[in-house]
């Protein structure tokens, strides 16, 4: 048998292509093959394992790697609205959460797989796990699908294999060396979405990160890349025993990473007081001492970032806390908010793949058709998901890309036919 369309990958895109192709096409033979013997492993450990299905917002401005240009018109093939809708027809209800964020009503990943692997098997999307793709082969007629049963034929093949992230889940960059064995050229890759590690001493290092695990607060990172600000990021940021996590921290990985795969000088400071600027903050210090001369300086500073960083900050430049507003010299304020808007965040490394949520870099993208994510260089193969050049920040938009891209394959697909 050749089939019309053979998936590999049964991740979101994965699944989603094949749903999507399905719908489009009835008449279209699908299958859907993955490594795994439990398909959707990312799906499940996604969010907490609540699952962010995809934000309120969301347009190419939330996005890194091609051109944004393509990243767009991927994007308006399916709306959040009609992700939303598709849901909802599949019987997952979203609510919206801090920051756009769109959840389950459950709260839970397995009902938004379950509800994808019920929906496949709806459209008579054969699923087949267990079956791992060794190599794709460019054909006459098509392709031919080495798995570790058997070869199989197609007409047409989607790669749906994913990143490097959470190799666990089994994103291993299978797809990666396919796509380049069939004349796809690749940006190189980085973690995305990754904890960062701090340097632990050193004179740009504080001792008091270490300290300071567990404390959330909010912050403008900044990433100075040679000598300029390449990069600024508002956001929570979580303190934690090996550095930063949170929004924040994850959105700036993929910026500091990229950096020093460009061998560039890269440093990061934090605005610890993101409503304020240097000039803002002596205002604000000045204001204070007016009104509450008396007050000490810890106390005042506890209400502008959490107590335990105020306590630290002030350790760290050899301020007292019991100092008075009164007393505090010129010198030692400046000290204060310069530490505040400008903070090392001295990075020495990401905690890599095995914590990433998603990869940066991928396959060109310039090297797809934006309209049916059919390769340019391969006629009959196409790339959805993650396996391009093209990574989101946290929030919901990782998942919509793979909507997204998946919804432009199925169209390309039913026209192929």
């Amino acid at each position: 048998m050749t089939w019309d369309v053979i998936v590999v990958g049964a991740g979101a895109a994965g699944l989603a292509t094949a749903i999507f192709t399905r719908q489009r096409g009835p008449e279209s033979s699908v299958l859907l093959l993955d490594g795994a013997k439990k398909p959707g492993a990312k799906i499940l450990v996604s969010g907490g394992g609540r699952c962010n299905v995809t934000n309120t917002v969301v347009s190419e401005r939330d996005y890194w790697g091609g051109p944004p240009a393509i990243v767009r018109r991927v994007l308006r093939a399916l709306p959040v609205a009609d992700t939303v809708r598709f849901f909802a027809d599949a019987g997952v209800e979203l609510h919206e959460e801090h920051d756009g964020k769109l959840f389950p009503d459950s709260n839970s990943a397995r009902q938004v797989l379950d509800a994808l692997l019920a929906q496949a098997a709806a459209t008579g999307v054969e699923l087949r796990s267990s079956h791992r793709v060794l190599d794709v082969e460019k054909t006459a007629d098509g392709f031919r699908v080495a798995t570790n049963t058997g070869d199989l034929l197609a007409h047409c093949v989607v790669l749906a294999t994913g990143g490097l992230s959470l190799p666990k889940t089994g994103s291993d960059g299978t797809g990666y060396a396919l796509a380049r064995a069939l004349g796809h050229t690749l940006v190189a890759t980085t973690p995305a979405l990754a904890p960062l590690v701090l340097s632990a001493s050193g004179r740009d290092a504080p001792a008091t990160h270490g300290a300071w695990s567990g404390v959330s607060q909010e912050a403008i990172l900044t990433l100075w890349v040679d000598g300029s600000a390449a990069t600024r990021l508002r956001g929570s940021m979580l303190w934690t025993h090996f550095g930063v996590s949170g929004p924040a921290a994850l959105d700036l990985s993929r910026h500091w990473l990229r950096a020093r795969l460009e061998a560039r000088a890269a440093e990061a400071t934090a605005n610890l007081t993101p409503d304020h600027g240097f000039e803002s903050l002596e205002d604000f210090w000045l204001e204070q001492a007016r009104h509450r001369p008396r007050a000490m300086l810890g106390t005042i500073l506890a209400t502008l970032i959490p107590t335990a960083v105020a306590e630290g900050l002030l350790a760290e430049l050899g301020t007292k806390a019991s100092t008075t507003l009164a007393s505090l010299t010129r010198d030692e304020r400046r000290r204060v908010s310069h530490a505040l808007t400008a903070w090392p965040i001295p990075i020495v490394e990401s905690r890599g793949y095995n914590f990433a949520e998603a990869t940066a870099g991928g396959v060109d993208l310039q090297e797809i058709d934006a309209g049916t994510m059919e390769s340019r260089r391969c006629p009959g193969l196409y790339l959805v998901g993650e396996m391009l050049d093209v990574d989101g920040r946290l929030g919901g938009f990782n998942f919509q890309w793979a909507w997204s891209s998946a919804a432009v394959a199925a169209r390309g697909l039913t026209r192929a036919r």
